[in-house]
């Protein structure tokens, strides 16, 4: 018995090695936070453990944490696929498949199509308050070096100090680009379209914070808040490709008219802002209108 059991983990053992030390993909950038790099990730996948093993692995580099919460992993929900043929071994060992699915989960960086999960995702309660609150520390970080005077603003001694909010006094955010606003904090909202094709596209592409909801920012609904980032979405599921040319010109225009106020909210509440659409032909007529907005290909269909 003790035979079998090193001769099932010493494959595990090199294949986690090879993992760790795989080489970044082109224009990788290290992370500044690799407990909020890991997070993020992290909340991309299904847990069992709603997420607790995560948060307390976060600080580790990725493949020790996917190493020690893989049993927390919800395997039934996820497909592994070796897309660099970097994890595949010479083993008929019954143990194999697991060690396979565990190198590819294990690897530094994110392989698309590597990982694949089943249905929408729902963000662990734990991995959620842990992004929270990373912000939360970020934002008031941001406040005081911002609230910081410079030492040509130092007060004199005999100087009567300024009330708040003056001119000269303590420095503060313009308020229109405060997301701490209340007006600007994301609140779920329930659906404004019954469209489940565009609805499941929303929950499923950025994906949703929110599954099932759009978001309320600034008096103004969205159709996804994106899992662990400030980035709001507008999703867009017409099969824009099979409009004859008067009809994709019609939709420009009214798209036109709708896109650019939500980017504005979202900007002035402090989160990026994406339009989604289903096909090449959607991003080129709308980049063609308004090169300075962010498209994306979903490839959602109807």
């Amino acid at each position: 018995m003790a035979m079998r059991i090193r001769t099932c983990h010493a494959p595990l053992l090199l294949l986690l090695s090879a993992c760790a030390t795989m080489d970044p993909s082109l224009g990788e950038t290290e992370d500044p936070s690799p407990r909020y790099a890991n997070l993020q990730r992290a909340a991309l996948y299904p847990w069992t453990d709603d997420g607790q093993c995560v948060v307390r692995e976060a600080s580790n580099e990725w493949p020790i944490l996917a190493k020690r919460c893989f049993h927390a992993l919800d395997r039934d929900r996820v497909r592994f696929r070796d897309v660099n043929k970097k994890c595949a071994i010479a083993s008929v060992d019954a143990a194999a498949p697991a060690v396979v699915a565990l190198c590819i989960f294990a690897a530094p960086e994110i392989v698309a199509g590597a990982v694949i999960v089943i249905g929408a995702v729902v963000v662990a309660a734990a991995v959620q308050e842990g992004i929270d609150a990373y912000q939360r520390h970020a934002d008031r970080e941001r406040a005081e070096l911002r609230t910081q005077p410079t030492p040509a603003e130092e007060p004199l001694a005999n100087q009567t100090p300024k009330p708040k909010g003056s001119p000269t006094g303590d420095i503060f955010p313009v308020p229109d680009a405060n997301p701490r606003r209340p007006e600007c904090e994301a609140i779920p909202v329930p659906r404004a379209s019954k469209d489940n094709p565009h609805n499941e596209c929303a929950d499923t592409f950025p994906p949703n914070r929110y599954p099932g909801r759009d978001v309320r920012v600034g008096g103004i609904r969205f159709d996804a808040l994106q899992v662990g980032v400030r980035v709001l979405w507008e999703i867009k599921t017409h099969q824009f490709d099979k409009y004859n040319a008067f009809v994709q010109g019609m939709e420009i225009k009214k798209e036109l008219k709708q896109i650019p106020k939500e980017r504005a909210i979202a900007l002035a509440c402090g989160y990026d802002f994406v339009v989604g659409v289903s096909t090449l032909e959607h991003k080129k007529a709308l980049m063609e209108a308004d090169s300075s907005l962010h498209v994306v290909v979903t490839g959602c269909t109807r």
